[in-house]
Formats: structure tokens, sequence, C-alpha cells
């Protein structure tokens, strides 16, 4: 999957950012790849849990909000592409 500054390679569980290796936790590269998979579509913290942990797997949406923060802090300028809707949840945008 490849963005403008953003590359993720979910064979190697890998993400560069502007060619650099950004090291990420397993939660966090599952949850950026299940975004980045369908940009434009706009997940609820519940649909994110299920599709990461699996059904039935017992969190709160601060932890995946949690999740998010880290996510953004590590790929920095990129971050720009998870966008947080207002009620809802999480979306992947390509621009």
């Amino acid at each position: 999957l490849v963005f403008t500054d953003l590359e993720i390679q979910p064979g190697k569980y890998e993400v560069l950012v502007k060619g650099t290796l950004v090291k990420l936790t397993l939660t966090e590269f599952k949850i950026l790849e299940f975004l980045a998979r369908r940009p434009g579509w706009v997940f609820t913290r519940g649909q994110i849990v299920d599709t990461v942990r699996g059904d039935g797997y017992a969190i709160t949406d601060r932890a995946v909000d949690f999740q998010i923060v880290g996510l953004r802090k590590k790929l920095g300028t990129v971050s720009k592409y998870i966008e947080t809707v207002r009620g809802v949840g999480y979306r992947f945008s390509e621009t």
C-alpha cells in the first residue's frame, strides 16, 4: 500500500515514512493497515477493535483512541492520513 510519503508493507509488517522505517506495535500496524485498505470509509471504534483483536474482545473506546494517538506520534507528518470523525470513529484519507 503506497501513498505519497507513506508505504505500508503488510507481508513484512513494516511502515516507511519518506523511505524511513517506523517501528509500530502490532496493534498500531493492524489499525493503520485496516484503515488504509479502505480509504474514505469511516469505521467505529468497535469495528476497529473487532478487526484488530477479534469479535467480542472487551476493550474501551478510549483504548482505541490511545492507540491512534501513539500511531499519529510515530507517523509524524503523514499522520494527516488518519482523520477523526467526531461521534463516529476514524477514517484514512489519501489527501
